[in-house]
């Protein structure tokens, strides 16, 4: 039977498991697996993913799955998250099954699609019938919020696999990015799994763990979170990890290559020992440019995955490791007040080691040294809850750089956590800083936050 045969119409009513009727609205799509619609349900609309049975690898396991993920619910209340709410009944033709549908919410509209950010802009339609369509510029407002979305997409990973599912096939094409702010939904939420279970989808090249690739490992865990770095990878850098010129430079079939290149013999584009396989330029322009801005910190994790991580899954990073990195990165971002430059330090000049100076405007800026790890103080800079307290908390803001309203042009550290710190000044002399107080930044100051962690003024 074909497609055409159970297409549904405008004004039809899909009965679904939690009661009532899906009314269909417009078609949207057509994909392998079946249609897409526009329906509206309960005084809402959703889309309506409506799968040929015969389509689907294991039809039964399938429908029962997405069963069970509306029972469990999106992770955290679907933040991040397009899940789904409900099921239909089968659609039958001659005592036979062969179809059935998922409601799913309907995706942002002032969202833009991970790929169109990666390649720097999108194709859009005119509103006029036959004119041409429009190259519509597609990028990040801010620094802020290309790292914003590089977080929320962990934290929805770290949350996902925190129930014990993981996702089939993770590729660029799943994600919705804010540009603006950096919030982020992931999208295609029907794929979603109890870990270890496999449905024998397809998954996308480039993405796919080496393991996959080579037809040795089904998708779990720690595949998710190999895809999940090639997905970062491409957020920051515009490029795949894996393309460089050894892959360019040989002429073979599509099939052959694709299995060389990211199953049997992958090679990452600058890897420290193997140079076999780096960036050409006038090819791969974006990743030469970037990579070099970028700290040390996400270049050394990115090198560490597509090497140790490439062959060895206990070696990848997990969730937690790339919050570390990436609210570090966050806090690397210096906004200079004297030129308005924004950029990470490490594209300032480092003055004797701990002294940031901006190239453009000679400001210069100390650095604030807590424990291991060095943060550069300029007005605006938030310190978080995992920096001034032992715990994982990347997102309460615990304390500010701020400029003295008496005295302008002398900055101060505020106090906005809970708890007291003292500090002491370069002569010896110790005072606390209650909350809501500061205390102001002088070469040489020392803070302790508490909990064994202590914070050191450098220049």
């Amino acid at each position: 039977m074909g497609k055409e045969n159970y297409r549904l119409t405008a004004g039809a009513g899909i009965p679904m498991l939690g009661g009532g009727e899906a009314v269909v609205e417009k078609e949207i799509n057509f994909n392998g697996q079946g249609f897409v619609y526009l329906v509206k349900y309960r005084g809402n609309e959703y889309v309506l993913k409506w799968y040929f049975y015969d389509r689907l690898n294991h039809p039964e396991e399938f429908r029962n799955n997405l069963i069970q993920n509306v029972r469990d619910g999106a992770p955290e209340g679907s933040r991040w998250f397009l899940w789904p709410k409900d099921v239909s009944g089968y659609y039958m033709a001659n005592g036979e099954k062969k179809a059935f549908g998922c409601l799913m919410d309907v995706p942002p509209t002032d969202y833009t699609a991970f790929d169109d950010l990666c390649i720097g802009y999108r194709w859009k339609k005119s509103a006029e019938k036959g004119a041409k369509a429009v190259k519509e510029e597609c990028r990040f407002a801010s620094l802020e919020a290309r790292v914003t979305a590089a977080i929320n997409i962990v934290k929805a990973f770290r949350s996902l696999h925190r129930t014990g599912k993981s996702y089939q096939t993770l590729n660029g094409d799943r994600f919705l990015i804010n540009a603006k702010n950096g919030d982020v939904f992931l999208k295609d939420c029907d794929l979603v799994t109890s870990d270890g279970v496999y449905w024998g989808l397809g998954g996308f090249p480039g993405y796919m763990a080496p393991e996959v690739v080579r037809g040795e490992a089904m998708s779990d865990v720690f595949t998710d979170r190999f895809s999940l770095a090639v997905v970062l990878f491409r957020l920051f850098f515009r490029a795949d990890p894996l393309e460089g010129k050894r892959d360019f430079e040989r002429a073979a079939l599509e099939e052959t290559k694709e299995l060389r290149q990211y199953g049997t013999d992958p090679v990452f584009i600058y890897d420290p020992e193997n140079d076999t396989n780096r960036p050409v330029r006038g090819v791969h322009d974006n990743v030469i440019k970037l990579w070099p801005l970028y700290p040390s910190c996400l270049r050394d994790a990115f090198t560490r995955m597509f090497t140790e991580g490439m062959t060895d899954p206990e070696k990848r990073m997990t969730e937690e490791y790339w919050l570390k990195i990436l609210f570090r990165l966050r806090s690397d971002i210096i906004d200079c007040p004297g030129c308005g430059k924004k950029t990470f330090s490490a594209m300032f000049y480092h003055a004797k080691h701990h002294m940031c100076v901006c190239k453009t405007c000679g400001t210069n800026f100390y650095t604030l040294q807590i424990n291991d790890m060095e943060i550069p103080l300029y007005p605006g800079l938030k310190l978080y809850r995992c920096y001034t307290e032992k715990a994982e908390d990347y997102e309460t803001i615990t304390g500010e750089v701020i400029e003295n309203k008496n005295h302008k042009g002398l900055f101060g550290i505020k106090n906005l956590s809970e708890k007291y710190w003292q500090a002491r000044f370069p002569s010896g002399d110790l005072r606390e800083i209650r909350p809501g107080a500061g205390v102001p930044i002088w070469k040489g100051l020392m803070i302790d936050f508490e909990d064994d962690i202590k914070a050191r003024v450098l220049w």
